[in-house]
């Protein structure tokens, strides 16, 4: 699955990807510490926040995983000392945001996992679940996104 820069026509202001026809409409963001014990809190806000928008359950299903998965790349390859997060549902997609501090070496990448190894399949899940996903700077220099866009229904 190729990741676009171009899904939902967006501008990045502050650090967050928002959908140019939806300014009017509202952007979630949570900010938790870099802890490996807060992926679960993590997905607890978003899953709250999906059910506020009468997101089905499927979906808010997926999207903690998806989140899940991109929360913990930002703690596990990054180095931050926090992260942001950010939600954006339309009619018919959602949008998730992961804000790391960037001071990793590498850009996420999906990758093979050797059949004994316990991690390394994140982005294969993300790439399952997602329509599109992608990275990209933060607005103000510091950091990097990487988003996924899920389609509702």
């Amino acid at each position: 699955m190729a990741s676009s820069h171009d899904a939902l026509g967006l501008e990045r202001p502050a650090g967050f990807d928002v959908p140019r026809h939806l300014s009017a409409s509202r952007t979630d963001v949570f900010h938790l510490p870099a802890l490996g014990a807060c992926v679960a809190e993590a997905r607890r806000r978003l899953r709250e926040l999906l059910a506020e928008r009468g997101v089905d359950e499927a979906v808010r299903d997926d999207a903690g995983l998806v989140l899940s998965e991109l929360f913990t790349n930002a703690i596990r390859y990054s180095d931050s000392d926090r992260i942001a997060c950010a939600l954006r549902v339309t009619s018919t997609l959602l949008r998730l945001e992961v804000a790391d501090q960037g001071r990793g070496l590498t850009q996420p990448q999906p990758r093979e996992a050797g059949v004994d190894e316990e991690s390394g399949r994140g982005l294969l899940l993300v790439n399952a679940l997602a329509a599109a996903w992608g990275v990209h700077p933060c607005g103000d220099g510091h950091g990097r996104v990487v988003w996924a866009v899920l389609r509702r229904g």
